[in-house]
């Protein structure tokens, strides 16, 4: 009898341990992201090196940019919602060619580049609302005589490796027998180099990184962006796939930046306004397709 009063009292307390066990978990929440945060103190972002203007190393090789200063909200959000306002940042570079993988494996927390939310990536990552929409199009010299992309026939021209963009190219070479020499490129940097140096006659990219490109010229005038848009891309955030609440964290981070109109400014701090390193003006007034997206934020794919 004593043995089974024993045994009775183990199974009580050990539903009350299971119960408050389960309690904390469900205050803690269940996302996988967060917890490995909590956990290590250290949230960790993926950003891109020369994406101007949207994320991309300063003169003092800080990260800076659109994408980051909505990364840095989204971080604010986290700090409150573990209650770690000491919580360290840790910031980690991201290629075309590596992003997803390093999203994939938890190496970053969050990438806060210029990634475009297809449908083929969404069974390997979670993508945000979108906070950016751009145009694929060529930044060519002002003198090259190319006008669209049907001038591309024969020539060579650069793009990003693992992009939108050179799927297309290729794609566009293919079917219509063009003759490209489609080389494929690092990053922006090393594309708009090639273009500059003359290996290339255009290099396709979304309209705003082009713009960006070319604020690294050593005479910016003497590049265009032009051609009619091949395809629209909409930018967003990722995260590890299959972790909605940490989604849904960052969703709402910034779709309360968006309809807050706090958005606003932050537009025209990057893209009409000079902005580092050369402190040139972009020029690039927000458009109606973007202004509809902040008043209404989603997460669709355009493809």
């Amino acid at each position: 009898m004593i043995k089974t009063r024993l045994t009775g009292v183990m199974r009580g307390v050990l539903a009350v341990a299971m119960t408050l066990a389960a309690g904390a978990a469900l205050a803690q929440g269940t996302s996988e992201t967060l917890q490995k945060i909590e956990s290590s103190g250290v949230i960790s972002i993926g950003h891109r090196e020369s994406s101007i203007p949207f994320s991309y190393y300063d003169n003092g090789h800080n990260v800076i940019g659109y994408s980051q200063d909505l990364c840095n909200k989204v971080v604010d959000a986290v700090k409150t919602r573990l209650k770690k306002p000491d919580l360290q940042v840790r910031f980690i570079p991201v290629t075309s060619q590596n992003r997803i993988a390093l999203v994939q494996n938890g190496t970053v927390d969050i990438e806060c580049g210029v990634t475009t939310n297809l449908t083929a990536r969404q069974s390997q990552v979670n993508f945000s609302n979108t906070f950016f929409v751009a145009g694929t199009r060529l930044l060519t010299n002002k003198n090259s005589g190319i006008k669209d992309f049907p001038d591309l026939a024969g020539k060579p021209v650069v793009t990003n490796a693992g992009t939108t963009s050179e799927r297309i190219l290729n794609k566009m070479n293919n079917e219509k027998k063009m003759g490209m020499n489609v080389i494929s490129g690092k990053d922006y940097g090393e594309s708009f180099t090639m273009l500059q140096g003359g290996r290339v006659q255009a290099f396709m990219m979304d309209d705003v990184l082009l713009a960006g490109a070319r604020t690294m010229g050593r005479n910016p005038d003497e590049w265009v962006v032009t051609g009619k848009p091949q395809s629209f891309e909409a930018y967003g955030f990722m995260m590890k796939h299959g972790d909605t609440e940490f989604k849904k964290l960052v969703d709402d981070t910034l779709a309360g930046v968006m309809k807050s109109g706090e958005i606003n400014a932050m537009y025209k701090k990057w893209f009409e306004t000079p902005v580092p390193p050369k402190n040139i003006n972009f020029n690039f007034p927000m458009s109606e397709q973007l202004k509809q997206l902040y008043a209404n934020p989603n997460d669709k794919a355009f493809e």
